[in-house]
């Protein structure tokens, strides 16, 4: 491996049922933390949907360790995106025999930690 390439280790989760926008207001948090950082700052988190996304960042970790040798203390969240995915379409009753849709959105979520040296 050259010297200008940083090894880095990812994980993908899709269909995360939540909207993308709620889901990017978590991976923003974590974008640029180091490791141990951003797994604090997601247990913490008040939002529903930090519990899925720490779970990730913990699986792009052991990805990290354990395909790669990665040292998890050097680890930095370098990446953190966020997909649309699927919207499910539900019918809502209304009065007057009219009806009003309902959206149901999925999204998909990316992960990627990379080692970064003192």
């Amino acid at each position: 491996m050259a010297e200008n390439q940083v090894k880095q280790a990812k994980a993908v989760c899709r269909s995360i049922r939540t909207s993308s926008r709620k889901l990017n207001l978590v991976a923003q948090t974590i974008r640029g933390l180091k490791a141990e950082k951003a797994v604090a700052e997601l247990s913490f988190s008040k939002k529903r949907i930090a519990k899925v996304a720490l779970e990730l960042l913990q699986s792009a970790i052991s990805n990290a360790e354990n395909n790669h040798n990665m040292n998890i203390d050097k680890l930095v969240v370098s990446e953190a995106y966020v997909g649309k995915g699927i919207v499910m379409k539900r019918m809502n009753a209304r009065g007057r025999g009219r009806s009003a849709r309902i959206l149901k959105p999925f999204s998909s979520m990316t992960i990627v930690v990379s080692e970064r040296g003192e």
